[in-house]
């Protein structure tokens, strides 16, 4: 696909959302059906003087790996992988899969034992503070979405806002309205979520607020934090679908008691779901409250990096925090569900409604 967005693309992630500068040397993953996106954006590292690090996964190598994997290889990450890691100064992945469902049929813990042994990885991205996850629309995906290609590439560049004459700008005004909305929302003590099957209450307070204005995901549009770990009670209903681990998981139930998951139960993909919830002692608490902000995205479409974005939905990850805002909760699970407020939906603060079907009261983010 050769498309001016994607250069555009190239040089909102190089030089807006990792900052690379010249002699910077920076990881570049992504899948093999991304060779469009990974080159305009390994041109755009050359170009500035910095130094790209390409790691591109052919089709169907995850298949490989989890089907002949010995246990020796679920045990550490091998070194060298871990020293180019601790060695860059910036990274740069792109989804770009053939096939949404190719891990349907493998062993949960088997993606939780891998999950585990490369923790460290993702705390050294994390640590390092210049990431950026991006997709690139493939067949699969625009398949998962129930799209055609061309409709889903429009889909995929209008979320991304990269039909506007310059997306740097536009994710730096951004940055600026939910600044505002954080400001705000950084003054409250308690969050209640209130909506269809859902009342959920949890504390926010000596939280910080991050703001997901494109340096961390594009695309981005929200803002979140670590809600306080035992504050938690309620129930909540997350009627958004995601695919994930290569299955389907939709109409996730959940019941807090002191921040711990307690009764859990899903309409799809409960098996999954309990196995997410099982995989160690952090994965039962909250790790994430975030609130979607990006009303160009028009429609969930099963993919969390899209969905969890939505204008007038919240989204709750179970499981490991982020550090910066405050979270102390530690697992190995991330993992966010979407809980969709355009229809009935309500968001307290500290008693005080802020959004409600899905619009802010106070705040324009159209």
């Amino acid at each position: 696909m050769r498309d001016e967005r994607l250069t555009k693309l190239a040089r909102v992630l190089v030089n807006y959302s990792v900052a690379a500068e010249e002699g910077d040397q920076v990881v570049l993953a992504g899948g093999a059906a991304a060779e469009p996106l990974i080159k305009a954006v390994y041109a755009r590292l050359l170009d500035i003087g910095a130094t790209p690090i390409p790691q591109v996964a052919l089709p169907g190598m995850q298949e490989v790996f989890f089907e002949h994997a010995r246990d020796v290889h679920y045990e550490k990450t091998p070194p060298v992988i871990r020293a180019i890691y601790e060695g860059a100064d910036a990274f740069i992945s792109v989804m770009a899969p053939t096939n949404t469902r190719a891990l349907a049929n493998v062993d949960p813990a088997k993606q939780q034992a891998l999950g585990k042994r490369d923790k460290d990885l993702q705390e050294i991205v994390l640590g390092k503070d210049r990431w950026a996850l991006t997709l690139f629309p493939t067949e699969a995906l625009a398949q998962e979405s129930e799209m055609g290609l061309a409709e889903y590439e429009e889909f995929v560049f209008e979320a991304m806002a990269l039909g506007e004459e310059d997306p740097v700008r536009y994710w730096s005004e951004k940055a600026g309205e939910q600044g505002r909305l954080i400001e705000r929302l950084e003054q409250g003590r308690e969050v209640r979520i209130h909506g269809p099957e859902t009342d959920l209450t949890l504390s926010i307070t000596g939280r910080k607020f991050l703001n997901g204005d494109g340096k961390k995901n594009m695309p981005c549009g929200e803002v979140f934090t670590g809600p306080v770990e035992d504050s938690a009670n309620g129930h909540v209903y997350f009627g958004v679908p995601v695919a994930v681990g290569g299955r389907e998981v939709s109409g996730v139930r959940l019941r807090f008691e002191d921040g711990k998951v307690v009764e859990a139960s899903a309409e799809k993909g409960e098996e999954y779901l309990n196995s997410m919830l099982d995989a160690d002692v952090g994965a039962r608490y909250l790790g994430e409250l975030g609130i979607g902000t990006n009303y160009g995205i028009p429609r969930a479409t099963k993919n969390i990096l899209f969905d969890e974005k939505l204008g007038g939905t919240v989204h709750l990850a179970i499981g490991r925090s982020y550090a910066a805002t405050g979270g102390k909760n530690d697992s190995s699970v991330h993992w966010d569900l979407i809980c969709d407020l355009r229809d009935g939906g309500e968001l307290y603060l500290d008693g005080e409604l802020v959004e409600q079907n899905g619009s802010f009261l106070d705040f324009d983010f159209a």
